[in-house]
């Protein structure tokens, strides 16, 4: 058979091979294209040649008019297809791809212009390439192998990219597609003009597809049209082209069982509402706005041989205080009664050196270590939001929350240990709580702050180990595990482990003494009241374990010195753990049940103040049903002995009903 007879039989396998490409890398995008336009190759197979039958020039020009209508329409439907925005976003190269500047989609001439200079350079560009078995990642058993060995073989109209391989995994991008099909259509028409005799059943094949295409194109035109129109609806009513606005409102009801308190039945809200910014991309610039109106409960307890002088001993009985161990995420809000205010505000960036990440971070408000430290507390840690533990001592070690407010750091991924290692990450940060502020003894760099150090290890995606270091500075009135707040009763543990000055002396004020205080002695006389300035050195470790796909175990241990300018050395002990059961009964859902103890001063008194040496036991189980995508429940119980370290002190029983909204 001679040459131009065999190129004119192989016009149908190269529409079909064009077909089998493109209906093959857009199903892996998975996107609208893909349905319309696939091809059921079993219905296409092309037969054995049959014996030759000649045509007449009258017959070729017939045919060629044909093949030049079908490009026509196809392109035309094509370009239609892919200048809607759906098709862009779901046929997005990756960014290693040869990148083709954007045209006005209304110039088609102009987009038929650059589609012909992208398929030309294409072919320059990788014509060395003549088998296709120099394409390294094409493999004789794939089902499009034949089809690809048709237009690498014997048309060279697409061949694959300049490193040699097909990449014929990833989604077809919108020039790919309209180049490659033009590319193939005019090598046919070239084909056909120098042809003298083809199959009457190989052009009757070719109608027969030319005519499929013409209708699944056209109702594809439709529906891109009417996607165009939502589309610019959406553009000319959208807030901003570089923010996205997320949610979550919390709506709870929470009691505490214990006995002897006067705790009552509660019911609050709390609402977050964040815009997320990016001017490049890579870049996040986080605005949170939050209101709320919890409270959280009261304990009652008792101090023992608490001396005054050297003349009075006796027993201080606190009724109705506040304490941070009963603590729960939804009401760690610094306002009241619905108060709107930009609980934080923070800036993320890379910065790429080799094979080395640089994530960057720079807090302007309300800055946690947790916003850049991994915290190695997979299921319980959700940032104090609503999908994960329902305290905070069970959402993270205690040792994340020494430091806080405004500051930045920097975490570093290391490529060249990874294979080693896995992914291991190093932090580096400062957080002052105090930056804002002007006066003596405030600022960035003379008040509250905390310095982090942590080395975080991955291995084999099973088990994750932390090892951590903060070293803060703490003013008389700030709680040391307060995440930078100069004044209160801190997130987590006791006030012994927090030592506040104006919070003891506050409830001190309110406590009853037993016996009484002689006459000429008043609370100033404890030493307590003296409290000054704090220094702290606190050592961590944390460990995360994948023990199976449908359990994790998380736990930590953190042991802090303390140096109570003029009253003295203590040390504040931590330890807790728990197991996470993830996507039980739902998809989504998690029970967990964690137990542990919260910071507590282990010395157990400071100056003539004795705070007692019980342990804070603290045990959690909560449940969290995702309702819907958007929609979770979460029914828990929170138990805690001895919440003050004290021996006199009520045990807490906190029942919670937590319903979480995400948008």
């Amino acid at each position: 058979m001679s040459n131009i007879l065999w190129k004119s039989l192989l016009i149908s396998p190269a529409v079909l091979g064009t077909a089998l490409m493109a209906s093959s890398a857009v199903k892996a995008a998975e996107s609208p294209i893909a349905e319309t336009l696939k091809l059921e190759t079993q219905e296409l197979q092309i037969a054995e040649l049959p014996s030759q039958a000649s045509w007449n020039n009258t017959q070729l020009s017939e045919l060629s008019e044909q093949i030049d209508l079908g490009k026509s329409l196809v392109a035309s439907s094509a370009l239609e297809a892919l200048e809607s925005p759906t098709a862009t976003e779901a046929l997005q190269p990756p960014t290693q791809e040869l990148q083709i500047a954007e045209l006005p989609a209304s110039n088609n001439t102009q987009l038929l212009d650059q589609i012909d200079r992208y398929s030309q350079e294409g072919q320059l560009n990788m014509g060395q390439v003549t088998s296709v078995d120099q394409l390294r990642d094409v493999d004789p058993t794939s089902w499009a192998y034949e089809a690809l060995r048709s237009l690498v073989e014997r048309y060279g109209c697409i061949v694959g990219y300049p490193d040699q391989t097909f990449r014929g995994n990833r989604a077809l991008t919108r020039w790919e597609f309209a180049a490659g099909l033009n590319a193939c259509m005019e090598q046919m028409e070239r084909l056909i003009a120098a042809t003298e005799a083809v199959l009457r059943e190989d052009i009757e094949k070719l109608q027969r597809l030319m005519q499929e295409f013409e209708a699944e194109l056209a109702a594809l035109g439709a529906r891109v049209d009417n996607l165009e129109g939502r589309v610019a609806f959406l553009e000319d009513h959208q807030f901003s082209t570089t923010t996205k606005l997320a949610g979550e409102v919390i709506v709870a009801g929470t009691t505490n069982a214990g006995d002897d308190n006067d705790n009552q039945a509660i019911l609050g809200n709390r609402v977050r509402l964040v815009l997320n910014t990016s001017f490049t991309g890579q870049d996040r610039l986080v605005t949170r706005l939050a209101s709320g109106n919890f409270e959280r409960f009261r304990n009652n307890f008792e101090f023992d041989n608490v001396r005054i002088g050297d003349d009075y001993e006796g027993t201080v009985k606190f009724d109705q205080v506040e304490s941070a161990t009963s603590a729960q995420t939804f009401n760690l809000f610094r306002g009241d009664e619905n108060d709107v205010f930009v609980d934080w505000l923070a800036y993320y960036f890379p910065i790429e050196l080799g094979r080395t990440r640089i994530n960057t971070y720079v807090a302007g408000q309300g800055g946690i270590w947790s916003d850049i430290t991994p915290t190695l507390n997979p299921f319980f840690e959700d940032f104090d939001g609503g999908n994960g533990a329902l305290t905070p001592f069970a959402t993270e070690s205690p040792i994340y929350r020494i430091g806080g407010g405004a500051g930045g750091a920097v975490s570093f991924d290391f490529g060249l240990l990874e294979g080693i290692l896995g992914p291991s990450t190093v932090t580096v940060g400062y957080l002052s709580g105090s930056a804002s502020d002007p006066e003596p003894g405030a600022g960035v760099f003379n008040g509250d702050y905390g310095i982090l150090g942590q080395f975080n290890v991955n291995i084999r995606d099973r088990v994750q180990i932390g090892f951590t270091y903060v070293h803060g500075f703490h003013k008389k009135d700030s709680p040391i595990f307060g995440v930078g707040d100069r004044e209160g009763t801190g997130v987590v543990g006791t006030a012994a482990a927090n030592l506040s000055r104006s919070t003891i002396v506050e409830d001190l004020e309110e406590a009853d003494f037993d016996p009484a205080i002689p006459e000429g002695r008043t609370i100033e006389d404890l030493d307590v009241t003296g409290l000054k300035d704090k220094v702290t050195n606190t050592y961590g470790a944390q460990l995360a374990w994948r023990v199976t796909d449908w359990m994790s175990f998380s736990g930590f241990f953190a042991y802090q010195a303390v140096r109570a300018i003029g009253r003295g050395n203590s040390e504040t002990w931590t330890y807790g753990g728990g197991f996470a059961f993830p996507d039980l009964g739902k998809e989504g859902s998690v029970l967990g049940i964690f137990a542990g103890v919260q910071p507590y001063n282990g010395r157990g008194r400071i100056g003539n103040l004795r705070f007692g040496s019980q342990n804070p036991v603290h045990i959690e189980g909560f449940y969290k049903y995702q309702l819907t995508d958007n929609i979770s429940i979460t029914p828990g119980v929170i138990y805690i002995t001895n919440p003050e370290q004290s021996d006199d002190s009520e045990d807490q029983v906190i029942g919670t009903l937590r319903t979480t909204f995400t948008f």
